[in-house]
């Protein structure tokens, strides 16, 4: 018999996974929203495909499902406070926070690392949460920096490597040639 998996020790086994930290935005009724959202992910090349799991009491959440696209927009290392500014409830999450619209009208926040727009294709249920997967529809470009991190509760960041070494494993798991090992 498996002993049962309590949400504290849940938590603390997961959070030493390392992950980027994103904010996920769309224009809903010509109002702009968004969320912080960790769990984003490349889904598939071809087609092009990602996807993200917002909680199923998210008003951000309901209000993208609505607009039917969004913006995965990825957090720069200098970006903690935006990302707290859209971890939390409430309406005023754009205060003071400038951004442009993706050709669908989703908002690209000023400053991040880069941007993925994608309209929703699939959401499935999938326990307090939703796996929502979106079809890339555009790219943004990137800018040099590091990635906002979380790990172990607390933000982090990447040691920048240098443009003259060549990139390891990790880093072209999208371009990676052996398509059965990595996506």
């Amino acid at each position: 018999m498996l002993a049962a998996v309590t949400a504290d020790e849940y938590r603390r086994v997961l959070g030493h996974f390392c992950t980027g930290v994103t904010v996920v935005t769309a224009v809903d009724d010509g109002v702009p929203v968004g969320f912080a959202c960790q769990a984003f992910a490349a889904l598939s090349l071809d087609p092009p495909m990602v996807l993200f799991c917002p909680g199923r009491a998210s008003s951000a959440w309901a209000a993208i499902e609505r607009a039917g696209h969004f913006c995965v927009n990825v957090l720069a290392e200098e970006q903690r406070e935006l990302s707290r500014a859209f971890g939390r409830s409430g309406d005023h999450k754009y205060a003071d926070v400038r951004w442009t619209p993706t050709a669908a009208g989703a908002p690209v926040l000023a400053g991040v690392l880069t941007w993925i727009a994608c309209d929703v294709v699939a959401v499935h249920e999938a326990g307090d949460h939703f796996l929502v997967v979106g079809r890339v529809t555009e790219l943004g470009p990137c800018r040099p920096g590091g990635p906002l991190l979380f790990y172990r509760s607390r933000y982090g960041s990447a040691a920048t490597a240098s443009p003259h070494e060549p990139p390891e494993v990790v880093d072209t798991l999208l371009s990676w040639g052996r398509h059965d090992d990595w996506i």
